[in-house]
């Protein structure tokens, strides 16, 4: 989908089509909090299961759990996320509308960009080949007072955050001129922080309960169940955990469709390495995840690493693969060298020691934490908003077609009888049976074949199979390939082959070796 796209046709989409509705819809809604339906949810689980395979069968050192969502409290108090998991909370008197005070500077920082880049296509298509990028970036007035201010601003937006000074935050707000998006004005309140953690009570009575908290990460639960997993997998240092689940956290300003909600699910992997080893392997895991991504076939320009201007206080390296959506470039990915900070918070708090015996060192340490988080629902994002094409076709009859990965398609193979008669819906029930243990198959007879066609292109199946006369008399069918239409006769033996070579999980995974 392109950048200029109204981003409510991917919405729509989604929900004419049952990939995503909105929660308690009948109700009027939950803010953002969304269901996910019968397309959407094969989407996610094949998104899933592409992660998780490439994770723990593509490596002989990585093996899952799954944490319960509800734990000892104590557990988030020696992570941190009961004191100090906050986000800077900013009002507008006027529109009584509330924002993340960072988020409002980010969103100026990319304007700025955005003003160099369109001054960089102008100069592209008036200079042709002659065109030097660099030298214009470096000379031009415009581009240089642009790139000047940006520069500022962000020097003082970084050292702010790093310092936590709420203050310079609002005054970086009024600086810029930055106005509320609903009443146009600047009327700002002072920055105060606002914590992230649902918290609820568990016990048999009101009097007895205990606050436990809906967990607002996954990493928790493999930090805490560490040693089992080592001890009783008998894992060797360096090795890893991955976990997929649901979190939450109480977003102040939860926005843009599925890209920042409330209830949300995330993929983690959490990889235990030497102290020292720790950034070799952070590098190693950015090289590792950016392949992952690009191995979808949407483009490698559309990546990009971006560097944290913030760090937690206890990591020592930390960036974002950001994929360019709809909406512009956007996090869908963190990875985070987080030294040995947590696995010695759990040791303080729990008086259980976390160390590691290395054979190899003949020593014990506590190993050092290198993390790759991906939101699910980020992700899924990114590959339908991706995957979200409108075409002209040659007679001037336009079609929607989702351009999905092959093998993360909700359906794999449609199969369709040209008509209701001469025992072709019976074939292709036959057909279905033989296809359906291996792949996600979908019968429809209704309307004529082209709109039959349109609908499959709609949720992004790759590939439709046409029953007609000459299939009773030979096995053959037509088999049409979504993205080029094109359609080729093949016995009804070839066929599972067919799919397999490029609907399979396999397929994806043989280009990440």
């Amino acid at each position: 989908m392109a950048q200029g796209n109204d981003f409510r046709k991917l919405t729509s989409h989604c929900k004419e089509y049952g990939f995503v509705f909105q929660s308690s819809e009948i109700y009027d809604g939950l803010a953002a909090v969304y269901d996910y339906g019968q397309m959407g949810v094969e989407l996610k689980n094949n998104i899933k299961k592409y992660w998780w395979d490439s994770m723990v069968l593509l490596h002989d050192n990585i093996v899952g759990i799954d944490s319960a969502i509800f734990m000892h409290p104590t557990i988030w108090k020696a992570s941190g996320h009961t004191d100090a998991f906050n986000d800077p909370l900013i009002d507008n008197r006027d529109s009584k509308r509330r924002y993340r005070a960072d988020v409002l500077i980010e969103d100026f920082l990319a304007k700025q960009d955005d003003k160099i880049e369109k001054e960089i296509e102008k100069a592209t298509k008036r200079f042709g080949d002659d065109f030097d990028e660099k030298m214009y970036r470096e000379t031009n007035p415009r581009v240089v007072g642009y790139q000047k201010e940006r520069d500022e601003i962000h020097g003082r937006f970084a050292k702010a955050l790093n310092d936590e000074n709420l203050e310079e935050l609002r005054q970086i707000i009024i600086d810029c001129e930055i106005a509320c998006p609903v009443s146009g004005t600047r009327d700002w309140t002072d920055v105060r922080q606002f914590n992230l953690m649902f918290s609820t009570e568990m016990g048999a009575t009101s009097e007895g309960a205990q606050k436990v908290y809906l967990r607002p990460e996954n990493a928790q639960g493999m930090f805490v169940n560490y040693l089992n997993v080592q001890k009783t997998g008998r894992m060797s240092i360096p090795f890893g955990i991955v976990q997929t689940g649901k979190a939450f956290r109480n977003e102040i300003v939860a926005r843009q469709f599925l890209y920042r909600m409330r209830e949300f699910e995330q993929m983690e992997l959490q990889f235990f390495v030497r102290p020292g080893d720790e950034i070799k392997w952070y590098e190693e895991w950015k090289e590792i995840r950016m392949k992952w991504h690009q191995a979808l076939g949407f483009g490698a320009e559309n990546y990009r690493f971006h560097d944290h201007e913030k760090m937690a206080h206890y990591a020592n390296a930390a960036t974002d693969i950001e994929y360019r959506m709809p909406i512009g470039f956007r996090e869908v990915e963190g990875i985070h060298s987080r030294t040995d900070f947590d696995l010695k918070q759990h040791e303080k708090f729990s008086g259980k020691k976390m160390q590691y015996y290395d054979p190899e060192l003949k020593k014990s340490y506590t190993p050092y934490v290198v993390e790759t988080s991906i939101g699910v629902d980020r992700m899924f994002l990114s590959v339908i908003a991706a995957s979200y094409h409108e075409e002209t076709l040659e007679k001037g009859d336009t079609r929607v077609v989702m351009k999905l990965p092959p093998a993360l398609a909700p359906v794999k193979v449609a199969v369709l009888p040209l008509v209701r008669k001469d025992g072709m819906p019976e074939k292709a029930r036959e057909i279905i049976d033989k296809l359906k243990f291996n792949f996600k198959s979908h019968y429809d007879e209704k309307d004529s074949i082209g709109k039959r066609y349109r609908r499959q292109d709609a949720i992004g199946t790759p590939y439709c199979v046409t029953i007609d006369h000459q299939t009773l008399e030979d096995n053959t069918v037509t088999i049409r390939e979504r993205d080029t239409m094109e359609q080729k006769r093949v016995t009804i033996e070839e066929l599972e082959k067919e799919l397999a070579k490029t609907t399979t999980i396999e397929s994806l995974l043989r280009q990440l070796i």
